[in-house]
Parts: structure tokens; sequence; C-alpha cells
């Protein structure tokens, strides 16, 4: 299944009791808030094991941050996991910048990121 919402698609899939959202598009002001009601629709249906691949991400603003941050609040409230996989380099500097990099759990491949939950 697959939501298109303002400028970012999000794609969605189960693996090994873990959702995973594939991101396609910007998460900026206008995207982030959309994106973001999207994510907590699953969180509030129970889902709190969430790995967000960003490889189809090019660019992150403050707004897509806030939304990074509110996510990784609200699933460690419900002793959930949140992990970042697939960062392009142009987001891995924003999140380095904002040392948002020691703040959120980050991997490089799906694989890396599935791993992380069973550990």
């Amino acid at each position: 299944m697959s939501i298109t919402e303002g400028v970012v698609d999000i794609a969605n899939e189960k693996k090994n009791g873990v959702l995973v959202l594939s991101f396609k598009g910007r998460l900026d002001a206008v995207s982030s808030p959309l994106a973001e009601k999207k994510v907590f629709e699953f969180i509030n249906q129970g889902e709190n094991k969430l790995l967000l691949d960003f490889s189809g991400v090019g660019y992150l603003s403050s707004a897509g941050m806030r939304m990074l941050l509110s996510t990784t609040k609200k699933l460690r409230g419900l002793s959930g996991k949140l992990v970042l996989c697939g960062i392009t380099s142009n987001v891995m500097d924003v999140l380095k910048m904002s040392g948002f990099d020691h703040v959120l759990e980050l991997a490089k491949t799906q694989d890396d990121a599935l791993r992380k939950f069973s550990s």
C-alpha cells in the first residue's frame, strides 16, 4: 500500500514484526505535518516498532526534524523504537549539524536497521 500526501510518498510493509515506512520526496513545512499524521495513525493502531527508510528523501527541513523528534518521544512513551536507515548525504548533514545523529537511532541499510530491533 502506498499513500501520497503533499510532496512525500510513504509506502509501508511489515518485516519481522517491524513496520517499515519508505519515504520518497521532501520532508518540509508542507509535507511533514501530513507525514507525521500518517505515522501517528500507525502508532495509534498499535505499531510501536518503526523503521523509517529515508533513501528516497532528498530534503529535510526543521519541520521534518520536529516530526522525527515527536515520533521518537511518542514511541519511547510506548516502550517502542524508531530506527532510520538509508539516509542520503544531504539529510545526514542536516542531522549531524543539529545533533540529531546522537538523538536518533541510525543504520545504513534496512537489514542493519532490522537487526537493531532484535538486539
